[in-house]
């Protein structure tokens, strides 16, 4: 990884491509290129972080623990469905490349972000997570990957902390199956859902 990126592009194929080609709902809603690079960039993700096992990725730093892998496919399976109604509701144009791509990449940088430790903060973050927002540094991954700025910007600025979100259909689409999703793991985890939680 050079000393100033976080991350370094995996395009090996090895057997990490094949764990995330068996891992990741959505893959076939997608062409054969931008499959390619959804691959890839969590394939870059996974081999530049500290983690040696997809399965021991977390939703959240910290105990107690929710699989990543959990929340990345109910959130792509969530998403489709939103999707699919805006679609037949609204008559939205799904552009499938473009919306499961945001769907299965909006964590893609989760992996750089947290430590399978405890860390300097107690909590399991990266040095990272205290330079970057989460969202960004996938974002930029992604956008050295060649996807177009719909996705990118999406990812960027998809976390509920973000200073402001997408105005678009698939933004939306994303944020209500990232909550939905997220509070489900929240709540498994033993933690109060973004739904009953007041300012």
């Amino acid at each position: 990884m050079a000393e100033d990126s976080p991350y370094t592009i995996d395009r090996t194929s090895n057997s990490r491509r094949q764990a995330v080609e068996d891992w990741l709902w959505g893959l076939d809603l997608v062409s054969p290129e931008v499959r390619e690079r959804i691959v890839t960039a969590w394939v870059s993700a996974w081999s530049s972080s500290p983690y040696r096992e997809l399965t021991e990725m977390p939703f959240q730093a910290g105990p107690p623990f929710y699989p990543l892998m959990r929340h990345v496919n109910e959130v792509t399976r969530a998403g489709v469905d939103l999707a699919r109604r805006a679609a037949a509701d609204w008559g939205m144009a799904v552009d499938w490349d473009a919306m499961a791509s945001i769907l299965i990449l909006h964590d893609v940088d989760k992996p750089l972000l947290y430590r399978p430790d405890a860390g300097e903060d107690g909590q399991g973050h990266s040095r990272l997570f205290h330079e970057l927002p989460h969202g960004v540094v996938g974002a930029m991954l992604l956008r050295d990957l060649g996807f177009p700025h719909l996705v990118v910007s999406t990812v960027a600025t998809h976390a509920t902390n973000a200073p402001f979100h997408g105005r678009t259909m698939e933004a939306q689409i994303l944020h209500y199956a990232d909550l939905f999703a997220a509070d489900h793991a929240l709540r498994a985890m033993g933690k109060t859902p973004f739904y009953l939680r007041h300012p």
